[in-house]
């Protein structure tokens, strides 16, 4: 392998191979964390868009952004509580101050499956498939040969090819289950599994082979009121990709602002943690046909020191079309 003198900049590159970008508000980004929440809500379409900037001390870390549109299809051919979403996304990731670029673009597909006769439980099964593209910027890395007595010399002997970059292209497949529940209109429960890269695609940068480990993920959550015009949402992810795992969970209060019941104004305060890593407050409104979500990461860990305790910034929107038509059933779905 290519030795790299920047420290720093190796761990980045190297922790990018080893984990998937993931987001903080993991309940606001519904594609990249289960293929089986493709459709998952109450309306006709679902827009959403995530970013990220996590540790932008520590040479701009990483910059993620995502968005993605799901809806359902066949409405009026299948049973009544059942649902059928179709789905696309697209993810940019960005580490190390621009040294490596990802790109995906994916579509997803699921079936929602009510099992009871008011339409309370639902099972749903989804797939996806991604199509990836990474480039490494060659230019920006300095290696071992071009440390000299003097400093840096700016020159190295490595041969890469007169573009600068280096690309790599693959694909991989994606799968996931969920259950949902409710006991009335106002309650909703969930419990949900995904697998990511079943196929593990081989990723290799000049011929140092690299295997994409499957991450594996248990998510789960629900929103119960509690008061007049207040409502608990809670919810939990772990994940586990080759030897690095990740815990959050955490809770918000949503509590109503104005009275009117067929287009509420809701606003969200809460935090949750990152097991052993960070703190995150979170706040959130939700409005019309749109919910904004914001976040921060206050790094906690060994890496405070050099984070400066600015984990990362984290912001989400989701626009949803809603039915029209007053007849339609509301399904329940979950709530994030």
């Amino acid at each position: 392998m290519r030795k790299l003198i920047l420290l720093p900049l190796l761990l980045i590159v190297l922790q990018t191979y080893a984990q998937d970008p993931n987001f903080s508000q993991f309940f606001a980004s519904p594609l990249t964390l289960n293929p089986a929440l493709t459709g998952k809500f109450n309306g006709l379409v679902r827009v959403a868009g995530n970013y990220r900037n996590q540790w932008p001390t520590i040479n701009n870390a990483f910059r993620t952004a995502t968005a993605s549109a799901d809806f359902g299809i066949l409405g009026n051919t299948i049973p009544e509580f059942d649902q059928f979403g179709v789905g696309v996304m697209g993810m940019y990731d960005i580490n190390g101050d621009g040294v490596m670029k990802n790109s995906f673009i994916s579509g997803s597909v699921a079936y929602h499956k009510g099992i009871d006769e008011d339409g309370y439980h639902q099972i749903g099964v989804g797939f996806s498939g991604t199509y990836a593209q990474r480039k490494l910027d060659i230019n920006k890395l300095d290696f071992q040969d071009e440390l000299t007595s003097l400093g840096f010399t700016g020159n190295t002997a490595e041969v890469f090819g007169s573009s600068g970059f280096l690309n790599i292209n693959y694909a991989d497949v994606n799968a996931g289950f969920i259950y949902n529940g409710a006991t009335n209109d106002y309650n909703n429960f969930y419990v949900g599994a995904s697998v990511y890269h079943i196929n593990r695609p081989k990723v290799s940068f000049q011929g140092a082979e690299y295997i994409m480990n499957p991450r594996f993920t248990l998510h789960g959550g629900g929103y119960f009121p509690i008061a007049d015009a207040t409502t608990l949402f809670v919810s939990a992810n772990h994940q586990r990709q080759a030897g690095a795992t990740e815990t959050i969970f955490g809770a918000a209060l949503g509590y109503t602002v104005n009275s009117d019941f067929d287009s509420p104004t809701d606003v969200y305060a809460g935090a949750f943690v990152r097991w052993g890593d960070a703190v995150i407050p979170y706040i959130g409104i939700e409005f019309g046909n749109y919910r904004f979500g914001a976040s921060y990461d206050i790094n906690t860990s060994r890496l405070s020191a050099a984070s400066q305790r600015r984990g990362g910034m984290e912001v989400s929107l989701i626009w949803t079309k809603k039915h029209t038509d007053p007849n339609k059933k509301k399904l329940n779905c979950p709530r994030f």
